[in-house]
């Protein structure tokens, strides 16, 4: 089975290309509002890469959010119109467990602007207690009451992020993919009113 695994949520743009569990092409970089202009360049050129074209993939898998209100648009909308103009399949995972993957406990930060935080505590790829929007005061109630490594913006509250290796973590949550039944009805995971969320 070739699996593709996308990622414009945040930060990041993460693209893999999977044959089963083994990874055959793939790139995690830094493209902030830019993964629009860059996503579809680093698609082709992976592809060229492993020797596949878009017609040889048999699933989609992306982040669902929480993140940038742009940003999980891009890697969303290519997958839907993937998927449904070549009948493929498509799963999500949330943003925060592929900044998880599958470690015993991690909190996962992301800025949300405004001196709040998305987070969540993750333990083994499945998110404790859901994903919530909380001030920085909250953010340190929240630490002291979950323990474990920080992943994402861990300088936000004065320490060092864990190291991620996202293309890894795709495959790792693969037990926790929720496969997309109507593919049109897919909307991301925004969390909070989209006219503040544009970042």
């Amino acid at each position: 089975m070739i699996s593709l695994c996308m990622d414009s949520s945040y930060k990041l743009l993460v693209l893999g290309l999977y044959q089963d569990q083994k990874l055959l092409a793939g790139i995690s970089l830094e493209a902030f509002k830019k993964q629009s202009e860059t996503i579809f360049v680093e698609l082709n050129r992976l592809l060229k890469e492993a020797n596949l074209d878009y017609k040889d993939i048999d699933r989609v898998v992306i982040t669902k959010g929480p993140g940038s209100y742009t940003g999980i648009r891009i890697a969303m909308t290519i997958a839907k119109v993937l998927c449904s103009q070549m009948n493929k399949e498509l799963y999500t995972i949330s943003t925060m467990q592929l900044y998880a993957g599958v470690r015993e406990s991690v909190n996962v930060i992301l800025d949300a602007r405004s001196h709040r935080a998305y987070t969540a505590h993750v333990e083994k790829g499945k998110i404790v207690d859901g994903t919530k929007i909380l001030t920085m005061e909250e953010l340190q109630d929240f630490l002291a009451l979950y323990q474990g490594d920080i992943a994402g913006d861990a300088d936000l509250v004065g320490r060092s992020a864990c190291e991620v290796d996202y293309l890894q973590n795709f495959i790792d949550l693969e037990p926790y993919y929720e496969k997309v039944e109507n593919i049109h009805a897919l909307v991301p995971d925004y969390l909070k009113e989209s006219d503040s969320y544009k970042v």
